[in-house]
């Protein structure tokens, strides 16, 4: 029985489609993995990209990475260093060369590193010992400074220059240890203990340079984070660069991004110092200048109310002249009106006065017993009686009275 063709693919391929094809095939059933072994035949080319093989004792694969990935990685891979990478399967075409391309690399053994930071990591967080609470504020104007690094390090030129240059003067005490290699974790950790002990500084920063995850991996074990959580002194960390998290940072008081930020963290810069002082000054300055400016004006508003002795006397006297004379003039008032009034009081009495009455030819008609004479029934015949005239008086005698209506 003869088999048919297969008709899913062309009946002849080129070397293109074959390559391609295969390059298909092997990046879509390889997915992103982790591969261990070492470097052979290292090569950076002028564009940047390294290009090695990685072997083990049976067989060897060629790599590549590219310069966007390989800038990321501290330091550049050398022959036979043992390496862990995270690749993806690829064919590069053009040779038909089976390859792999790196996205991340790290030295072997990084991996169990990692495992380690983030198991000791997750328990001491558990413990409550990276909470903020717990930690103790940095003071703004220390005295002195502990630093404890390797008296032989770059971090402790660049600490010391930064001191310097922002807080000159300032008294720093050392506590030297090795800070990295065997035993560095325990050597460390004494050294904090020890200025725990002495409590001579105010601020204690703990120091070291960049360096590979293994250069700094003494700040990862936990006897130095105990020490540091134990340490009554305020406790800054400065391990690294920037983009360097140690244990030490979690549980330190306070966290720099490297040594230098770390002495700047410690002290208040004197520039800034001075500078505040200046502000303060010239605020200080204004505000006695107004100050002054508004007694000033309130003492001239007082000088103009205010009168000489001899002055309030003058016033005083004329007041007093004022005061007479509005007197004077009240009396005059009073005077006048009550003149008036007694004229028209003595014209109206003048007029009611009998003598007038009598100065007009009226007299005045009495008996003999002094009762004036108002009615002719009054009177009887022959009855006598006295006239008073305006001049003079006069006796007479009746003769006849008549009655009204007869």
């Amino acid at each position: 029985m003869i088999a048919r063709p297969d008709t899913s693919f062309p009946k002849m391929l080129s070397v293109s489609d074959l390559n391609r094809l295969a390059k298909e095939l092997l990046e879509t059933s390889f997915p992103l993995f982790w591969v261990s072994g070492e470097i052979s035949n290292f090569t950076r080319a002028a564009s940047g990209h390294w290009y090695f093989s990685l072997k083990d004792a049976q067989a060897q694969v060629r790599c590549v990475m590219f310069k966007g990935r390989n800038s990321l990685v501290e330091r550049m891979p050398r022959e036979g260093d043992l390496i862990e990478a995270r690749a993806t399967v690829t064919l590069y075409e053009a040779r038909g060369d089976f390859q792999l391309t790196l996205e991340y690399l790290q030295p072997a053994g990084m991996g169990r590193l990692y495992e380690a930071y983030e198991q000791l990591k997750q328990r001491l967080q558990a413990e409550g010992l990276f909470d903020q609470a717990r930690k103790k504020p940095i003071p703004a104007e220390p005295q002195r400074i502990g630093i404890v690094t390797s008296p032989d390090a770059a971090a402790l030129r660049d600490v010391l220059t930064a001191l310097r240059r922002r807080y000159p003067g300032i008294r720093v005490i050392i506590y030297p240890t090795p800070v990295q290699g065997k035993g560095s974790a325990e050597l460390i950790a004494q050294a904090i203990r020890q200025a725990s002990k002495r409590r001579e500084v105010d601020t204690l920063l703990i120091c070291r340079g960049g360096g590979s995850i293994e250069d700094l991996w003494s700040f990862n074990e936990e006897i130095v984070a105990r020490a540091i959580v134990a340490c009554p002194l305020p406790t800054i960390s400065g391990v690294g660069h920037e983009t360097d998290f140690t244990i030490a940072d979690f549980v330190a008081d306070l966290r720099a991004a490297t040594p230098t930020a770390a002495a700047e963290l410690a002290c208040p810069d004197q520039s800034h110092l001075r500078q505040q002082v200046s502000q303060w000054q010239l605020r200080l300055m204004r505000t006695m200048q107004s100050l002054l400016q508004t007694q000033a004006q309130t003492l001239d508003y007082l000088s103009r109310r205010l009168v000489s002795p001899a002055q309030q006397l003058q016033q005083q006297k004329q007041a007093l002249q004022q005061w007479q004379h509005r007197l004077q003039l009240s009396m005059q008032h009073i005077l006048n009106a009550h003149g008036r009034r007694l004229e028209q009081l003595a014209s109206s009495l003048q007029q009611l006065n009998p003598h007038q009455v009598l100065a007009r030819g009226y007299a005045i008609v009495q008996q003999a017993d002094g009762h004036a004479v108002t009615d002719a029934g009054q009177l009887a015949p022959q009855e006598t009686l006295r006239l008073t005239l305006h001049r003079g008086m006069a006796e007479v005698t009746v003769t006849k009275a008549s009655k009204p209506g007869h």
